[in-house]
């Protein structure tokens, strides 16, 4: 690794090193060595980007990682076709991360390079079709047909034409049986066209013509020549009005867009004319996609409390790498994040602050966007590929020292961090699970700051169990917040009980008589109520009364599950849909009814309970367009919704101040989980959704709908005792041998015939057993969801001693076992997901 990140990777490459190994988004274990032409080698650099070609058609886009004089042993060196990047668009540091990271996550570096890399980065090529120079239509050996003809007549007038060009021309929707049979005829050739996916944004500008702005008497003589052409002299007074050249001559050098020009109804022709007759002139320019922000506004005073916390973290600094915040729900985190990353930016460092879904945290972005401005970037799932790019770039480049960011945001371009935050540490979706490299961005962050010389700081209110071990055992530095900003108090928990109310005929529609008194004495207040169910969906599933069928996925082995307002069944594994049968598949019978509750059937329950009320929703389907959360945020911010229906999207990172009532309709579902974390998750999830109430002076109220309120989580949750919930958690976890006392590895087994993924299973298990390092084999069992997208499924499950000696011996001899496997014929198509640390 030390020759891959020495001093002289970082120049351009001497003269005299005649091969490079490029990294490739492939899944292969290694890079692949290309000889460098000589016209090229005073372009190469390691971290740039490059085109090669990847075996006889593939054409694809690799980064330099190394430089060297060995030519590979067992084949040829192909020559790099191109290089992209007059500045390297990846940093040595940004290798040796993707390194490790292939490394820990038992994956190969060009999947984290297809991870790491923004698409719009990477190159696509699309077929074209192009006339056979060496081909002779007159005296051609086989007859033409009249489909034929006219794409050989095209190619008389184009060069070139890409399939959809040649299904225009005919007017069919399959293009490839033809085009074969040209290729056969020797009429053709098809090529691949590469072309670069990012394309920055354009914008036409126009302006009044430098000689006219400057003189006054000049455009007096304008005005007099359109007497009588009203459409045009709008469009000049218009300008006149926007950009007073007058008062400053430089207004008029930037134009204004065309199209906000026009906006007011006039008329593009008479515009043209304007251009046409020398009084504008019409530029292009290349824009930001990402919109330029000035600081609005101060950020807020610290409290005493806060200035202490502050004070800690930097005197954990001085000795640890890494520190845990665990501040309630409302205790103000985010005034300390600020300040702290006020002081990194001053200092001239980069931040980087991750957070678990950035659409569900609008209300971060917001605020943090008001304190920083444009030095402020944000890289998110919802951005389209080319304003990836940009933010890419604009790390790059320095226009941005701050990012904040989803798990993703790991990857970008980062030369000098000085510290990552990542808010709501335990968040499960910071793990990656599909597809490669299944990382944990938390763990990854802290190992990213290693690789900078940064500082890492963690923050929570219900801290992961790893994280919190790790600070008792003082590798991470411990700070706490006991009390909420302002005048704020926590809210008072309530337990309804389900089953007592069935018996006493007091549930209506699934809702406790205890629920509905808080929700109408909340709506009579006009204060605002939160309901959180972890289920989309109307209902988990429809059932025949008579015979007891239950609509199944035809690829998955579940039950699909109900949307009433699409009138459809939806497997929420592998997108299959079918619309609801009338009657019963199996036996006829119309008796079908809905079993469960998703946020769908609650929302229209409450509807029925409360008719004046105004509800909203919000779950992935509501929330599916890139701004479809933040609507409803806006919308339930402003008053225009009383109650709103989420799932777990409503337990993260918001901040209402009329929000007084929080319920949680199903408390029984959160903790009836077959995981080791589910009592965890259940704690932080309750924990997180119960902090949203009462977050300014009136005390807020949290009611959890249980069939069993004597459980003991829900006693810890009431009193807030996170300490003692983790003792005896942990006890369970040390006496079973569960994280965060062992690393564990799951491996996945998948083919689509059951009798070849058992046997390949069993296979795997056998030749872990001998590993001999310290660890504990379990399975291979069928997995709990025995079948998705008809690949049925089998799991192992690895307790690894914490040493990183056992850790790395088992993941190398894993490699050896995977790959002497799967060149097996009789297992070549099955495929084994390693996930190291799952959750």
């Amino acid at each position: 690794m030390q020759s891959l990140f020495g001093e002289e990777d970082n120049m351009m490459m001497e003269s005299g090193k005649n091969f490079a190994d490029i990294i490739l988004p492939v899944p292969i274990p290694r890079m692949f060595t290309y000889k460098i032409p000589k016209n090229l080698a005073s372009e190469i650099q390691i971290g740039a980007r490059v085109i090669v070609q990847f075996g006889r058609k593939k054409i694809l886009t690799g980064i330099i990682g190394k430089v060297h004089n060995k030519p590979p042993q067992a084949y040829d060196a192909k020559p790099i076709l191109e290089v992209l990047d007059d500045q390297p668009s990846v940093n040595p540091l940004q290798i040796r991360f993707w390194v490790w990271l292939a490394s820990y996550y038992c994956c190969h570096i060009g999947e984290v390079m297809h991870a790491a890399l923004p698409s719009g980065l990477r190159l696509s090529s699309e077929s074209k079709v192009q006339a056979n120079p060496n081909f002779d239509r007159e005296n051609a050996a086989y007859p033409m047909d009249e489909r034929e003809d006219k794409i050989l007549d095209a190619l008389e007038n184009q060069a070139e034409l890409s399939y959809e060009d040649c299904e225009k021309i005919l007017g069919v929707k399959t293009i490839h049986p033809i085009l074969k049979s040209l290729v056969a005829k020797e009429a053709v050739l098809i090529f691949e066209k590469v072309q670069e996916k990012y394309s920055p944004k354009i914008e036409t500008r126009v302006r009044i013509k430098a000689e006219i702005a400057s003189d006054k008497k000049a455009l007096e003589g304008v005005f007099e020549g359109l007497a009588g052409k009203a459409k045009q002299e709008s469009i000049l007074l218009k300008y006149l009005r926007d950009v007073p050249v007058f008062k400053n001559i430089k207004l008029n050098e930037k134009g204004v867009d065309k199209a906000t020009l026009l906006e007011e109804g006039d008329s593009e022709s008479s515009l043209k004319t304007l251009i046409k007759n020398g009084v504008f002139e019409s530029f292009k320019v290349v824009v930001n996609r990402i919109e330029e922000m000035e600081p609005e506004k101060e950020p807020a005073k610290l409290s005493d409390s806060q200035e202490q916390a502050v004070a800690e973290i930097h005197q954990h600094f001085e000795e640890k790498q890494c520190v845990l915040l665990h501040g309630i729900t409302g205790s103000g985190k985010t005034e300390i994040y600020i300040r702290l990353i006020q002081e990194v930016l001053e200092s001239g460092s980069q931040v980087l602050m991750l957070l678990p879904e950035i659409a569900l945290t609008t209300q971060i972005v917001s605020r943090l966007q008001q304190v920083f401005g444009s030095k402020m970037g944000v890289y998110h799932s919802k951005y389209s590929d080319n304003e990836r790019v940009e933010v890419w770039n604009g790390v790059l480049s320095g226009r941005f020292s701050f990012v904040v960011g989803v798990r993703s945001s790991i990857f970008l371009p980062f030369d000098s961090l000085g510290l990552i935050i990542v808010d709501e540490e335990h968040e499960s979706s910071f793990k990656q699970f599909d597809p490669a490299p299944r990382f944990q961005a938390r763990d990854s962050a802290i190992m990213l700051a290693y690789f900078h010389q940064a500082k890492t700081l963690l923050g929570s209110a219900t801290p992961s169990f790893e994280s919190y071990f790790n600070a008792l055992q003082e590798k991470y530095g411990y700070v706490q917040l006991h009390q909420r900003y302002g005048e704020a108090q926590l809210p008072q928990y309530h337990l309804a009980n389900l089953s007592a109310d069935r018996k006493k005929n007091l549930l209506k529609l699934d809702s406790t008589r205890l629920m509905r008194e808080k929700i109408q004495d909340a709506l009579s207040k006009n204060e605002q109520v939160l309901i959180f169910q972890n289920r989309r969906g109307y209902s988990p599933y429809i059932q025949c009364e008579d015979c007891g069928w239950t609509g199944q996925c035809v690829q998955c082995d579940v039950s699909l599950t109900y949307h009433q307002f699409a009138e459809e069944l939806r497997c929420h594994y592998c997108g299959y849909k079918e619309k609801v049968p009338s009657s019963c598949p199996a036996c006829a019978s119309t008796q079908l009814s809905t079993m469960g509750m998703g946020t769908e059937r609650i929302e229209e329950s409450l509807s029925m309970l409360f008719p004046e009320a105004r509800l909203g929703r919000m779950d992935l389907d509501t929330t599916r367009n890139k701004y479809g959360y933040q609507r409803l945020l806006e919308e339930f911010g402003a008053g225009q919704i009383d109650i709103l229906v989420g799932t777990q999207m409503i337990t993260k990172g918001l901040d209402f101040g009329r929000v007084t009532v929080v319920g949680i309709w199903d408390g029984d579902r959160i903790l009836n989980f077959p995981d080791f974390r589910a009592g965890e998750r259940a704690y932080q999830q309750i924990t997180q959704v119960a902090g949203r109430a009462g977050r300014r002076a009136t005390q807020g109220e949290v009611i959890i709908q249980t069939r069993n309120p004597d459980n003991d989580i829900f006693e810890k949750v009431i009193k807030g005792d996170y300490y003692e919930f983790f003792r005896q958690e942990m006890m369970e976890r040390k006496k079973f041998y569960y994280p965060p006392y062992v690393k564990l590895v799951k491996i996945t087994t998948r083919h689509s015939d059951f009798k070849t993924t058992e046997k390949a299973a069993n296979a795997l298990h056998r030749e872990m057993a001998q590993i001999t390092v310290k660890k504990i084999v379990l399975g291979p069992e069928k997995a709990l969801i025995g079948r998705i997208k008809n690949q049925y499924q089998f799991e192992s499950l690895i307790k690894l001693d914490r040493s990183g000696a056992t850790q790395t011996s088992f993941k190398e001899r894993l490699a050896e076992i995977l790959e002497e496997l799967q060149s097996r014929p009789e297992f070549r198509s099955v495929r084994w997901i390693v996930d190291v640390d799952p959750s």
